[in-house]
């Protein structure tokens, strides 16, 4: 009899402002609302007058908040006009995926991308959640090249999915149609 691998660390990419933090947010919530206990990281982009001035983590377990990146940060790796907070990045994110793994139905990851994976305890962690047997819903950078972003992506019980202005608005259905699926096992 042959075993039929399913898809249990499902993947988001695609252009920046096409709505793939959304979406993973809109299938968190709908997967709460089933029951399930979803626990992780996401990352959102932070505007003031207009202007993007850094990125907010957010730890969806426990709701805490800190900076990923901010154009005022002092220090620490700098991407573009921002520097990465390794401090919250690793307390809060960090933190929050490690939790997921041990007490959560599902795990969120967003986002795996070149801010991110400044922290070693962050690559780390991404390791043991998508490890674990356990689902895992994330989303990694649209055009990230680095050893753990082309793993996930070959993984037999991996899919990616590109997120596009045109298929978003029916995508949400069809992952919470598969995290259930996975979930019911």
């Amino acid at each position: 009899m042959v075993k039929i691998l399913k898809k249990r660390v499902l993947l988001l990419t695609g252009n920046p402002g096409v709505g793939k933090t959304t979406l993973l947010l809109d299938v968190a919530e709908v997967l709460k609302v089933k029951g399930y206990s979803v626990g992780g990281m996401i990352s959102r982009e932070v505007r003031s007058c207009g202007e993007r001035v850094g990125f907010e983590i957010l730890d969806l377990g426990s709701n805490k908040r800190g900076w990923l990146a901010h154009v005022n940060q002092s220090d620490g790796p700098r991407i573009g006009k921002y520097r990465v907070n390794l401090n919250d990045l690793d307390s809060i994110g960090v933190e929050a995926i490690l939790k997921a793994v041990e007490e959560c139905d599902v795990i969120c990851i967003d986002e795996i991308g070149p801010m991110e994976l400044f922290s070693e305890r962050f690559k780390e962690a991404v390791k043991q959640a998508v490890n674990c047997e356990k689902l895992v819903v994330g989303v990694i950078h649209w055009k990230a090249k680095h050893v753990l972003i082309e793993g996930l992506k070959k993984r037999d019980d991996a899919e990616v999915v590109i997120v596009t202005f045109a298929n978003r608005s029916g995508l949400q259905k069809y992952f919470v149609e598969k995290t259930v699926d996975f979930l019911k096992k």
